[in-house]
């Protein structure tokens, strides 16, 4: 039997459809109803069974963030601990070239800025009138005493040569002719043939005479100077400097304008002041006859010029600087030293002898005062440990001081690393510049090299007027300071 769906809008029909469907008249449209509702039935229970499976994915990536982090803080903080180890100065050597301090002999030194002087200076100018026929010299000569240097025309001076000699000739023979009649009238009186009065006005006459002549002589001597004085020669030995005349010029007797300038090179002087307060020293070694010596050095205080001696001392101190000029005098074989150069000049006071000696770059400062670092062997290594010092005099690269006994050796740089007690390794030779500076001169100044021994020149190996001086660091938990290592006295 076949029937109609009943319209969904009337209930009565909606019921008529529901028990045709129990009956089983419909059986295919409730099987397939039943099937939908037991499918959707499913979904429910699945989704309730397993509520939380969408939003797993959230868990695993919070797992990977939680493993990364962990993973970055271990290595951070290995890092840390070896930046700590290795921060930590204690932990490993220090690399630094070292000096062994010795006993030995300083000078103690007067620094100044000195200027070079000349012994002589002559400014030759012409004494007679003429022109200049020749020029001898050549600009920057080297010229003797007696060199001919200018040579004037002589020919007017030797016609006024010939015209005195001519009228010392007539006045000599008019003075013999006076004393011949003088010996007439004498033998004529001794027979009282004349009267004495005239014997005495020919005595006179011979005097009149005789002063003629020598007033001849002197004219004659005067055209002779005069001659001379056309031949132009050096009064010095010494350099010559530019050519201030030609041939052929005119000069004048007695001109302000010279022809010639010549300079005493060998031997020369060196003026300098020093401080009123220093001359009681200078003084106390003149007075036990000691010669004091004199070291020249030049602008940049690294090349020593010249060794001379004090010369002498001015007899009186400038009251507006409170300093006292000296002279210093150089042989200046070489001519090293010029005049009018600016010079620094070390004065050689005294010289302390037997003293410990240390490089000037060991010294450091802090607040607490200056302090070496001693490096000292045991079974552990070489420790580097701090030794408070008291400086003394300074002769350059070398300074005498007390608190550290000869032998003991010495760090010579690497002191932003060194630490009281820290470790070190002492750069052994030819793998590192272990030079610590300083010569020791036979004169007074001392040195070490960066292997311990001991370098002898006669000649001083730093520059006048110098204290070494340098940045200084100091052991953690001390302050630091800047100051000059020694005492040169300026």
């Amino acid at each position: 039997m076949t029937e109609q769906s009943p319209d969904s809008n009337d209930p009565r029909k909606s019921e008529q459809y529901t028990t045709t469907q129990r009956t089983g008249t419909t059986y295919t449209t409730e099987n397939s109803t039943a099937q939908k509702y037991a499918v959707k039935q499913a979904g429910n229970d699945d989704a309730i069974s397993h509520p939380n499976q969408k939003s797993h994915w959230w868990v695993w990536a919070l797992g990977v963030v939680l493993l990364i982090l962990g993973i970055a803080w271990w290595t951070h903080r290995g890092g840390n601990s070896e930046a700590k180890a290795s921060a930590d100065p204690a932990s490993r050597p220090v690399l630094i070239s070292t000096a062994t301090a010795h006993q030995g002999d300083i000078g103690v030194y007067l620094n100044a800025l000195g200027s070079v002087t000349p012994v002589y200076t002559v400014t030759v100018t012409s004494r007679v009138q003429g022109e200049i026929t020749k020029v001898y010299y050549h600009e920057g000569q080297m010229v003797k005493k007696g060199d001919p240097l200018v040579e004037i025309d002589p020919r007017p001076y030797e016609a006024a040569l010939t015209q005195v000699e001519g009228q010392l000739a007539h006045d000599q023979a008019v003075l013999n002719e006076a004393k011949i009649d003088l010996n007439r009238y004498k033998e004529a009186l001794d027979r009282n043939a004349i009267a004495k009065q005239q014997y005495d006005d020919q005595q006179q006459v011979v005097l009149q005479d005789e002063g003629t002549v020598k007033n001849d002589e002197g004219q004659l001597a005067n055209a002779r100077v005069n001659l001379v004085y056309t031949h132009i020669t050096a009064p010095i030995a010494g350099r010559v400097g530019l050519r201030l005349v030609d041939p052929g010029n005119i000069v004048q007797a007695n001109s302000t304008t010279p022809l010639v300038v010549i300079t005493q090179l060998q031997p020369i002087t060196v003026i300098f002041s020093i401080a009123e307060d220093s001359l009681s020293q200078i003084q106390q070694q003149l007075r036990k006859g000691k010669k004091l010596s004199v070291d020249a050095f030049d602008r940049a205080q690294s090349t020593k010029l010249a060794s001379g001696t004090l010369l002498t001392l001015d007899n009186v101190i400038d009251p507006t600087t409170g300093t006292l000029k000296l002279k210093a005098i150089f042989d200046n074989k070489d001519s090293t030293l010029f005049p009018s150069q600016f010079v620094n000049i070390r004065l050689l006071v005294d010289t302390q002898r037997g003293v410990t000696l240390i490089p000037t770059p060991a010294i450091q400062r802090n607040a607490q005062g200056a302090f070496v670092y001693v490096i000292k062997n045991d079974a552990n290594g070489a420790t580097a440990s701090i030794h408070p010092i008291t400086p003394g005099t300074t002769d350059g690269q070398v300074t005498a001081v007390q608190g550290i006994e000869p032998q003991d050796v010495l760090a010579v740089n690497g002191f932003d690393k060194l630490v009281d007690g820290g470790k070190v390794t002492v750069r052994q030779p030819g793998k590192g510049n272990g030079r610590a500076g300083g010569q020791q001169s036979q004169n007074g100044s001392g040195g070490a090299n960066g292997n311990g021994s001991d370098n002898s020149n006669g000649n001083q190996s730093s520059a006048a007027g110098t204290s070494s001086s340098g940045t200084s660091s100091s052991p953690p938990g001390q302050g630091s300071a800047n100051g000059k290592s020694g005492a040169s006295q300026q």
